[in-house]
């Protein structure tokens, strides 16, 4: 899934780059870019495809951030045999929406505010308390390696709660959607 199209000036323009060099880019008209921008004209797939990618090489060649310096490095976690009542306690004792649970060292899925209130909607208040997260958490976060580029998770996040980063097989990080806002200082 690529990004909403209305996020193409604001990408080019943090680039520092012309509409002309964006279309020479991507193989379009200088035109057509101004149309798109201006929401004038809605592009093809394959159109806003090739802009996209065109942004993304400039933004690999010209910021060099990887996904390591995007992620929170405190992970908090609990293990799938937690109550959701414990789950509660620490979203807000961190602030937090969602916890990746693990078993042991390895994940093995995700509990979130929404999975929270459909439990209680279904069960009611004393059920939760002796629910585990093992009843109601949702699959596995996706994780991504240190190294890769940060721009890579944007149309990532849009589709999870969270990705997991990952080091020399190891979970060393969480990225959310308000730390891809990060991207745009």
């Amino acid at each position: 899934m690529l990004p909403r199209i209305d996020s193409i000036k604001a990408m080019r323009l943090k680039l520092g780059i012309t509409q002309k060099k964006l279309a020479a880019m991507s193989g379009i008209s200088a035109s057509m870019i101004n149309q798109i921008e201006s929401k004038r004209s809605q592009p093809s797939y394959e159109t806003a495809r090739r802009i996209f990618d065109s942004l993304a090489t400039l933004e690999g060649s010209s910021s060099p951030r990887r996904v390591g310096e995007l992620c929170c490095k405190n992970v908090v976690t609990l293990p799938p045999e937690n109550t959701l009542h414990d789950a509660i306690r620490k979203m807000r004792q961190y602030s937090i929406s969602q916890i990746p649970v693990f078993r042991d060292d390895r994940p093995v899925g995700l509990i979130t505010e929404d999975d929270i209130i459909q439990h209680l909607d279904a069960v009611g208040e004393a059920e939760l308390k002796k629910s585990q997260l093992s009843e109601t958490m949702g699959p596995t976060p996706p994780t991504v390696d240190y190294d890769t580029p940060a721009l890579v998770l944007v149309p990532l996040v849009r589709f999870t709660k969270c990705i997991l980063v990952i080091k020399h097989s190891a979970v060393v990080g969480i990225v959310t959607a308000s730390d891809t806002l990060k991207l745009m200082e």
